[in-house]
């Protein structure tokens, strides 16, 4: 015999993510001198009567007494209000249809703006128990004091009544909820924190619930997704933009952030229950990291490179990586024209010399940029801008790129690289972090270079003889160089830096800084969320770097299901076997692979055998298998 079940909801900052009645007090004080004041207080009453420090008669009167309101306003509310919805709650509307008989909302809130925003959520107006505004002219005066709701433990008083036979349990934020199942008139009370964390509610409940979904995960009931998003852990490392951070809270992940690198073992022994992981370009990611990486599914790396990532070892174990190809790109370009024109100026050996309290006004070895030869090594995204903005100051360019690429503007592609070095009055490197790019410049090129040369490197620390650059700043034939880039760099703010080329005349040591502006954190912090996130949700791949890429458009009315596999024959042909033994209809199918593996996604119809999953699961050569919707 199948036991019965109710469902008990507080609506303020539970159904709803905000209070309704400070909401209401907000509209009616808009044009009243004291409106903050009152706002403040009436948030204190609140605060207080959630947390059972004075009786909920008290707070109700102590908020009535400042308000000022009558139905225009109750109207303007519950206009908001059914904007409010908790994303929990909205996403899961079709279990409050399913079950409409066994929910119920007690509130020691108002029904006059709680029914029409529950109305949408198929609950009767006989399961809705609330206070009541008494009117006089359409203008609030006061509360039905009679109200059982209106008084202290009125929420138990209310469930006693109804005398529900099976189990109850409450979903509610405040103490007064936790009073229902401190009566025994509750089987469980589940804290909802989506919207509040109160400590004091929390300590008693049976359950912490940061969402809807993970009462229903718990519960064993059906939802709209296949996971609790609560559930889904996110490590950021390197003190990544706080807009990132809250792009995965809004989405409803946890999120833990470091602001520093970890070391092989201190990741190792922090991935196990991460499902998401975000890094700049100092923590390296192995092959030891992935093998203790049960739960990853997605790395964001903050930055342009991702060598620091074993790529092939992400793509064995299902891990789908993300960098940000395209938005510090502006930022690096603006570092190099400035350095180039303080380099040619000697500004910054002219500034120290002021800070010394030396007067040396001349225009001795101070020049222009305008007419000069610039020469690009790496003609990408920041080499080609850059290209286009030094041609603006009037510069003539020249570049080099192992890849046939469309110049920009009256930009010239060298055919070698000598070529380039011999012609340029600058040169600025701008090559990728292939690993055979070790002293990419050393000896050998900074001979072929002009006398007088200004160097910049804004690209990786290895591909430079750091040894060889010093003797060539010393003997005069660089005359100016920046350094944004090293081959070791320390981890954190606190370790000290050492380098050789430190205390060398007319050089600019910046601390990989080429990327540090805040328009372009914020970019990349908002670019690499959106696309994990879309990878979560959607099983969308594009801009990954170890991936087939995928756009996917989403079905409504149907299920999404991620296949990884290796790339070997006729799996497709084994999982469409299982769908028709089943008699399960395809929907919609999107495969792609490389060399290494194969990427399906299957969109299928609603109504399946759950067993359907573990068989798909047990397919031979499966990496990874999971539900997306």
């Amino acid at each position: 015999m199948q036991i019965l079940r109710h469902f008990i909801f507080d609506f303020d900052s539970t159904f709803v993510n905000t209070e309704g009645f400070d909401l209401l007090l907000e509209i009616s004080l808009k044009n009243d001198p004291e409106k903050k004041l009152k706002i403040k207080l009436i948030r204190e009453i609140t605060q207080k009567g959630m947390n059972g420090e004075i009786s909920i008669s008290e707070s109700l009167s102590k908020r009535i007494s400042l308000l000022n309101a009558g139905t225009d306003e109750i109207n303007q509310t519950v206009k908001i209000l059914k904007k409010s919805v908790s994303a929990s709650i909205k996403r899961n509307k079709k279990f409050f249809k399913t079950n409409s008989g066994s929910v119920y909302i007690i509130s020691s809130g108002f029904k006059e703006l709680i029914k029409p925003v529950t109305d949408e959520y198929f609950i009767s107006e006989e399961n809705i128990f609330a206070n009541n505004f008494i009117f006089k002219n359409n203008r609030i005066t006061g509360i039905d004091k009679k109200n059982l709701l209106a008084n202290n433990k009125g929420k138990v008083e209310v469930l006693k009544k109804l005398n529900l036979a099976g189990d109850i349990f409450v979903i509610g934020d405040g103490y007064t909820d936790y009073e229902l199942k401190e009566a025994g008139v509750a089987k469980k009370f589940f804290a909802f924190t989506e919207n509040i964390f109160r400590e004091k509610v929390i300590k008693k409940a049976d359950h912490i619930t940061p969402s809807f979904d993970e009462f229903l995960y718990l519960n064993k009931l059906p939802m709209s997704i296949s996971y609790p998003k609560n559930r889904i852990k996110v490590l950021l490392l390197e003190k990544i933009n706080e807009s990132a951070i809250n792009k995965f809270k809004k989405e409803g992940y946890q999120v833990e952030s470091v602001n520093h690198s970890l070391t092989e073992k201190e990741l190792i022994d922090k991935i196990n229950d991460v499902s998401i992981l975000g890094i700049r370009s100092k923590t390296i990611v192995s092959e030891k990291v992935f093998a203790n990486a049960n739960k990853l599914m997605s790395i964001g790396a903050f930055c342009i490179g991702t060598t620091q990532i074993d790529l092939k070892s992400a793509m064995r174990k299902g891990v789908v990586v993300f960098n940000a190809p395209f938005s510090n790109t502006r930022s690096v370009v603006e570092l190099a024209l400035g350095e180039m024109i303080m380099l040619i100026r000697k500004i910054f050996d002219k500034s120290n010399s002021l800070h010394n309290g030396i007067w040396n006004k001349s225009s001795v070895n101070s020049y222009e940029l305008r007419g000069k030869t610039l020469g690009i090594v790496g003609y990408g995204k920041i080499g080609s801008q850059l290209s286009v903005l030094a041609e603006v100051l009037g510069m003539n360019v020249l570049y080099y790129d192992v890849v046939e690429k469309l110049s920009l503007g009256n930009a010239r592609r060298c055919r070698t690289l000598k070529e380039l070095y011999s012609k340029s009055d600058i040169i600025s490197l701008h090559i990728d972090d292939n690993p055979e790019n070790l002293n990419f410049i050393s000896e050998r090129e900074f001979k072929m270079m002009k006398q007088g040369v200004i160097f910049l490197n804004l690209s990786r620390g290895f591909v430079i003889d750091v040894k060889a650059l010093k003797k060539y700043i010393l003997n005069g034939k660089i005359s100016g160089a920046a350094i944004d880039v090293f081959p070791y760099e320390p981890v954190s703010n606190d370790e000290k830096f050492i380098s050789e080329l430190q205390g060398l005349p007319n050089v600019i040591l910046t601390p990989h800084i080429g990327g540090s502006t805040e328009e372009a954190q914020i970019d990349i912090a908002n670019f690499v969320p959106s696309k994990i996130i879309n990878f979560v949700n959607k099983g969308d791949t594009s801009f990954s770097v170890n991936f087939p890429n995928l756009q996917l458009p989403e079905l409504r009315g149907s299920h999404r299901l991620i296949h990884i596999h290796e790339n070997i024959p006729g799996i497709l042909a084994k999982i469409n076997n299982i769908l028709a033994v089943r008699k399960i209809n395809i929907i919609g199918q999107y495969l792609k692979t490389n060399e290494d593996i194969g990427f399906v996604i299957t969109d299928i119809a609603k109504k399946y055998n759950p067993e359907v999953l573990n068989e798909l699961k047990r397919i031979e050569h499966t990496i990874k298998f999971r539900v997306l919707y």
